[in-house]
């Protein structure tokens, strides 16, 4: 009757392997040891029957198998649990590495950025050492030079306070001088300057008209011939 039934053949394809135990297995050993329980008796009498003992040594054979398998399933289940929490730290490790990886490029670039405006500074104060340096030297060199520029900066303004005198004499000497000696001349240029002092125009006492009025080349040329 059990054989018969319409979901006798689905019960076995669904049957959870994993309920089989010892209990089941010792209980069916006695059948699988009796000499008539093989595959080809029971193809004799139905073959429904010859299915069904084939089944339960299979089954039996499987619950022996698996025995041994269960523990490694077991392992394999714990080892991947281990992997995927190796896994699981190994990313948030890595996350954390590229993270800090990140803060080291901008420490990095800041510390790059900082040589570079120190290296740039101290360029900028070598330049300025050796401009200060050249300055001093020429402070240093000019000092000697003040007191006569000082001195030749009163005598220039000094100049310029008698040049129309002297200018006053030159004009003279070049429009009436020509023609005369050189004892007249004196007497001339020595009125001029009664002149020049009776109108209070100031003039240079000691004026060499042949030098204010001639290069330096020519008189030693004059005084060549």
């Amino acid at each position: 009757k059990m054989l018969s039934g319409g979901n006798f053949l689905q019960s076995l394809q669904n049957f959870n392997k994993d309920t089989i135990n010892d209990e089941v297995v010792e209980l069916l050993q006695p059948y699988f040891e009796m000499p008539d329980y093989t595959l080809e008796v029971a193809k004799k009498v139905c073959g429904n029957v010859a299915g069904l003992c084939s089944w339960t040594k299979a089954m039996s054979a499987y619950y022996s198998i698996n025995k041994e398998v269960l523990p490694l399933k077991a392992n394999l289940a714990v080892q991947e649990r281990r992997l995927e929490d190796a896994n699981e730290s190994k990313n948030q490790a890595q996350a954390l590495l590229d993270a800090k990886n990140a803060e080291l490029n901008k420490v990095r670039k800041l510390y790059d950025d900082a040589m570079r405006e120190k290296k740039d500074l101290e360029n900028d104060a070598d330049t300025c050492k050796r401009r200060m340096v050249a300055a001093k030297t020429l402070i240093d060199g000019l000092g000697g030079e003040k007191v006569r520029w000082t001195e030749q900066s009163k005598e220039f303004k000094a100049q310029i306070e008698r040049l129309a005198g002297d200018v006053l004499m030159a004009t003279g000497f070049l429009s009436y001088c020509g023609p005369f000696n050189q004892e007249y001349r004196q007497l001339l240029l020595r009125n001029w300057q009664s002149e020049n002092k009776s109108r209070s125009i100031p003039y240079t006492h000691n004026l060499d008209l042949i030098s204010m009025l001639a290069e330096k080349t020519t008189i030693a040329e004059w005084n060549l011939q």
